[in-house]
């Protein structure tokens, strides 16, 4: 679906299982924690069912026929199996990172610090999820068409816009992690047993997430420059090399930050990771920062400051309606979020790091590739 420009149906499918999920707590939820997580599991294989039929039916509508047939070990599968593999364990990197660190928090770290760094976690993926894996997924079958058409400039190009476009999501989202981390964690997370101790431990867990996040997806826009090429063993040697950082990260950082270590254990080898495949890109010649991405990415990063100087002072006067009812807690969060985008938009303008007729032009390049 995605080789036919149909990237909405595979990015719709998750919501199946989010509604699966939300289903089977809300009227089969058990007597019992226990049974209710049996529902939830039991869900979540629903939920599953779910996006794989709604995926088939696309595929009907689009053309493409799905028959179960006799398994065939012929070139093709072998050619499949040689380039999947590698992407496979390359591109699990992060989340291997994560369970990495989650292991040896559990061991060494205070009881609680596995769900500071959880919850967390779900705030990073957040971006992510949206930014991320969205670039990723449009950008692989858009340069591998253009390389397989001989348009190597043209890909070069579009690789250059989608860093553009992710520095300019990730960045702000980056310091409003960073600053206003304790009033979003406090206005989701702050109840019951979730106290407020909790909530600035969380936040500082968060932080040093964020550092990471616009290495998380960058790794996510670069790698599709080696697999358009058809080359997946140099993002898996690299990622195999990032786990490496993770690991010595969290024995050196947990002793002296504590609950904090792991998550920037997380971030710093992310950011090797981007460092790495940048690097070999550019020795290749297969990328190159043309002029416009080095005269934005410093306006992108002002801009930034800019907005992060603003919410400082935002976010002081919204944190104290975090603690109340959970309609006044979402509009507060939506007060928070809504101040910060209409500030980045327009620190953006005023500095030229980004025009909309620039988002236009990178879907325009995408619809023609």
């Amino acid at each position: 679906l995605n080789s036919l420009d149909r990237f909405w149906v595979n990015a719709a499918a998750p919501i199946l299982l989010n509604i699966a999920m939300i289903v089977g707590l809300w009227f089969f939820h058990g007597a019992d924690a226990y049974e209710t997580a049996r529902v939830q599991a039991i869900a979540v294989t629903v939920g599953g069912a779910l996006q794989l039929g709604w995926l088939m039916i696309a595929c009907r509508g689009s053309g493409v026929s799905l028959r179960i047939r006799r398994p065939r070990f012929d070139d093709d599968m072998k050619t499949l199996l040689k380039l999947i593999l590698p992407a496979a364990a390359g591109a699990g990197a992060v989340q291997i990172n994560l369970l990495v660190s989650t292991a040896l928090a559990g061991r060494l770290l205070d009881p609680g610090s596995i769900s500071y760094i959880y919850y967390a976690d779900r705030l990073n993926q957040l971006p992510l999820g949206l930014i991320g894996i969205g670039l990723g997924t449009v950008l692989l079958p858009t340069i591998s068409r253009l390389l397989n058409n001989g348009r190597h400039d043209e890909a070069m190009e579009t690789q250059n816009r989608g860093i553009e476009l992710a520095l300019f999501l990730t960045l702000p989202a980056t310091i409003a992690f960073i600053i206003a981390g304790e009033p979003i964690v406090r206005g989701l997370f702050q109840y019951g047993a979730f106290t407020p101790e909790d909530t600035v431990k969380c936040a500082w867990a968060l932080a040093a997430f964020s550092l990471g996040l616009p290495s998380y997806v960058l790794v996510k826009v670069l790698t599709p420059g080696f697999y358009a090429r058809e080359d997946t063993r140099t993002p898996v040697r690299y990622a195999t090399m990032s786990i490496g950082v993770n690991l010595v990260g969290n024995l050196v950082l947990i002793p002296l930050i504590g609950h904090v270590g792991p998550p920037l254990a997380t971030a710093i080898a992310s950011c090797v990771n981007v460092w790495l495949l940048y690097r070999t890109l550019s020795a290749r010649g297969h990328f190159e920062a043309d002029a416009k991405l080095r005269r934005r990415v410093p306006r992108l990063a002002l801009a930034t400051l800019l907005m992060g100087a603003t919410l400082f002072g935002i976010d002081r006067l919204i944190d104290p309606w975090m603690t109340g009812r959970l309609m006044i807690r979402f509009l507060a969060l939506g007060g928070l979020v809504a101040g910060g985008v209409a500030i980045y938009g327009a620190a953006c303008f005023l500095t030229g790091a980004f025009r909309i007729a620039d988002l236009k032009a990178l879907a325009a390049r995408r619809r023609t590739a």
